[in-house]
C-alpha cells in the first residue's frame, strides 16, 4: 500500500475531511489532497503531526492497513472469558484445514511431552508464568517459522 493510500485510509478511519485536516496543520486542502494521492509527500513535521492527528506512530501511519487496525481493535477488546468461549481449533480449521484432521495422524503425546518440557524450561529459566512461557514458545516457533520462509 502506498503512502497516500495510508493517509487517505487513517483519515477517514478517524472521521475527518480533506478540510479538516488542512485547518489543524495548516495547509491546503489541496495540499492533503496531493499526500493521498502520492503527488507529493508530506515532510518529516508534517508527517509526524498526521500521525498525532490520526492518533497512530508514525511507523503505523506509514503502514496503516484498515483491515489490521481493525482485527488489532477486535483483539484488544475480547475479554479472556470471551476467548475461551472460542473454539479457535475450529475457527482457524476454516482457513487451514490440517488443523481439523492431523489429530488421528500424528502422534500428539510425544510432542505433548516435548513442548512441555519447553515450556518448563522457561518457566525454570526465567521465571515465565505458564501463560507468559506459552507465549514465548509460540513467538520463538513463529520466529522459526518465518525464517524458513
Amino acid at each position: 500500500m502506498s503512502l497516500g493510500n495510508s493517509l487517505y485510509n487513517a483519515r477517514k478511519k478517524s472521521g475527518l475531511s480533506q478540510e479538516e485536516v488542512a485547518g489543524k496543520l495548516g495547509v491546503s486542502r489541496q495540499t492533503v489532497s496531493k499526500w493521498e494521492t502520492d503527488e507529493t509527500l508530506p515532510d518529516i513535521r508534517q508527517s509526524k503531526n498526521l500521525a498525532v492527528l490520526y492518533r497512530l506512530s508514525l511507523d503505523d501511519l506509514i503502514e496503516f492497513d484498515p483491515n489490521i487496525q481493525e482485527i488489532e481493535q477486535v483483539i484488544e477488546n475480547t475479554s479472556e472469558e470471551m476467548q475461551n468461549k472460542i473454539d479457535w481449533t475450529k475457527v482457524w480449521g476454516k482457513k487451514y484445514p490440517i488443523l481439523s484432521t492431523y489429530q488421528k495422524e500424528v502422534q500428539i503425546r510425544g510432542y505433548a511431552e516435548q513442548l512441555k518440557a519447553m515450556l518448563d524450561r522457561l518457566k525454570r529459566d526465567y521465571g515465565y508464568n505458564d501463560t507468559d512461557a506459552f507465549l514465548v514458545l509460540k513467538d520463538i516457533m513463529s520466529s522459526v517459522w518465518k525464517q524458513k520462509k
